[in-house]
């Protein structure tokens, strides 16, 4: 043998070394723990290990409504600044899907100028929607919207998988689909609820002054007016939509620049909402949970009641110290997801970059429950839009386990008669296609543990291709070579004319299938993209191993019998 065919031939082994150690944990079911140098197995698929899939569907509305808040400031700011004073409007609801708000000059006859100044600082963000007298009304662009969408559905996708791996689910999949959609799979997730309200709690955290010339009486007339049309918060509603609703009944009786928000007192015993405590709170803030740097859960010495502590970033901590300095005495609502979780009063400036949410009764089981999962949510960060589960699927383990049962019984029988029928047919040369068909799902299956890749019953299917495609290129090489045995080609010849005609047709064929699994994979999502992943490494696997490996075990077979016989 040549110097070119012992190369070949190390380069093969290493492979089958490789790949043989990259499979034993899987086949083997070793523990993390083990002292085998490899620990990574093949990741299972939502359908075979079993999980949870959900489609989530993005309320915009909502991030139109915060995006013109947050420019309220800025836009009171910055007339000022310029001469034109000016005092807080109201927010403009009667078309959602494009909410507007208004500044009120105090000289009327400025109104020229403020429009000029909110088209100088604000060109592409905000557009001038109407003028009444001395107030001046502003929307969102058109092209800002665009860009609050598509922001909102990337950091959305991105909030929710650092969430999901603070959760400890492996090999998570979150896609958009279309414009206002997230498909998130989660295989092999045990607790369905806690993992859905982990990704559908908005964890947006506010820090929002509290204004107490309305008293409390004057609110809860306010809830009571709405109750007596049939209006109350039930379990299971989206609480901004009864934030929503009461505030309808309120909105001559709350300041512009306010609105209105609860503190929800829950039952010891059945974890249900007994009572609703209202607070009218700043609509707009200086400082979001945007400011943390971390989010910890810590036990209380005093009471031993769990709290989660933040720490500021040192802008959010000078941004904390400054709100806390300018509102001395007055009371600093903390809110999550427009729930006030507390309202204490600031005694004095808080200039540590530090702060506390207490949370509320229960057992200590269920505030550690409730600080671990505030915290984490906290720490990955909050969701810029409100989520709606559209459809929820829960795939028991069961289910896969007998997928992969099914699986691997067609996987025998249809490889028992493939390796039957290509060793009949072909003899000696289908025994070492058979060899090549072996070697070839070894590799298939160390690419899928080296590339982390996650196997799927789809990608089953795509592994079953592959071997159907290898055994074609065997049988390309054969018909080819038997062309030439019948012309009357030596037998050395014939093999080496076979291989070299062959291998064209054979990279042809498979290069167009590796085009449509590329186009399965940029544009697919969940089982196409694992059918494609497996389809394109099995492609990779099937011409080295039919081509190169074939042409390998030919050599060495003719080298033994002088290319005096071949048996095909």
């Amino acid at each position: 043998m040549n110097r070119s065919w012992w190369y070949r031939l190390i380069f093969m082994l290493f492979l089958f070394v490789i790949s043989t150690m990259a499979v034993i944990p899987t086949f083997f079911g070793l523990k993390d723990d083990s002292s085998f140098p490899v620990k990574s197995k093949i990741n299972l698929g939502l359908d075979l290990q079993g999980g949870l899939y959900m489609v989530l569907g993005i309320d915009f509305n909502k991030v139109y409504k915060d995006e013109i808040q947050n420019y309220l400031r800025k836009v009171e700011s910055t007339l000022n600044d310029e001469g034109i004073t000016n005092t807080f409007g109201k927010l403009n609801l009667s078309d959602e899907t494009d909410p507007r708000h208004s500044v009120i000059l105090n000289d009327p006859t400025k109104i020229d100028d403020a429009k000029a100044k909110v088209r100088e600082y604000f060109t592409n963000y905000l557009r001038v929607t109407g003028v009444n007298g001395g107030e001046l009304e502003y929307g969102l662009g058109k092209e800002f919207r665009l860009d609050v969408e598509s922001k909102a559905v990337k950091k959305s996708i991105e909030v929710i998988r650092n969430r999901i791996d603070e959760f400890g689910v492996t090999e998570p999949e979150i896609v958009s689909l279309g414009s206002d959609r997230i498909v998130v799979q989660l295989p092999g997730v045990k607790d369905i609820e806690r993992a859905k309200e982990l990704i559908g709690k908005t964890a947006k955290l506010e820090f929002k002054i509290v204004n107490d010339d309305i008293s409390p009486a004057v609110m809860n007339e306010w809830i009571e007016a709405a109750r007596k049309d049939g209006i109350e918060y039930k379990r299971g509603q989206r609480f901004s939509d009864y934030i929503k609703s009461v505030t309808k009944y309120a909105k001559d009786g709350i300041p512009n620049g306010y609105e209105l928000a609860f503190e929800k007192v829950l039952n010891k015993v059945t974890n249900e909402v007994e009572n609703l405590i209202p607070y009218v709170i700043e609509s707009s803030t200086i400082l979001t949970g945007d400011g943390l740097q971390d989010a910890i859960t810590r036990i209380d010495p005093q009471n031993n009641q769990p709290f989660v502590s933040l720490i500021f970033k040192p802008a959010g901590g000078k941004a904390f110290g400054k709100l806390t300095t300018d509102n001395v005495q007055k009371r600093m609502a903390i809110v999550l997801d427009g729930n006030v979780y507390s309202a204490p009063v600031i005694n004095e400036p808080i200039l540590g970059g530090q702060a506390q949410i207490t949370l509320g009764q229960g057992s200590k089981e269920q505030i550690m429950k409730e600080a671990s999962d505030l915290s984490l949510v906290l720490r990955a960060g909050a969701l810029p839009v409100e989520l709606e589960f559209q459809e929820q699927r829960i795939v028991g383990p069961s289910l896969g386990a007998d997928s992969i049962a099914t699986s691997k019984k067609a996987g025998l029988i249809a490889a028992a008669l493939v390796f039957l029928f290509i060793m009949v047919y072909y003899k000696m040369s289908g025994v070492l296609a058979m060899k090549t068909l072996a070697l070839n799902i070894l590799f298939i299956l160390g690419c899928l543990v080296g590339l982390e890749a996650t196997l799927t019953l789809p990608g089953i299917a795509g592994i079953a291709l592959t071997i159907g495609m290898a055994v074609d290129a065997n049988i390309i090489i054969f018909e080819r070579i038997k062309e030439e045995l019948r012309e009357g080609t030596p037998i050395r010849e014939a093999v080496e004319t076979g291989f070299a005609r062959a291998f064209w047709t054979i990279l042809d064929a498979n290069l167009t299938t590796a085009v449509a699994g590329l186009m399965l994979l940029n544009f697919g999502t969940g089982p196409i993209r694992g059918f494609a992943v497996t389809l394109i490494i099995g492609i990779i696997c099937t011409v080295y191993t039919a081509y190169f490996v074939g042409k390998l075990f030919f050599e060495y077979y003719l080298s033994k019998t002088n290319g005096k016989n071949l048996s095909i």
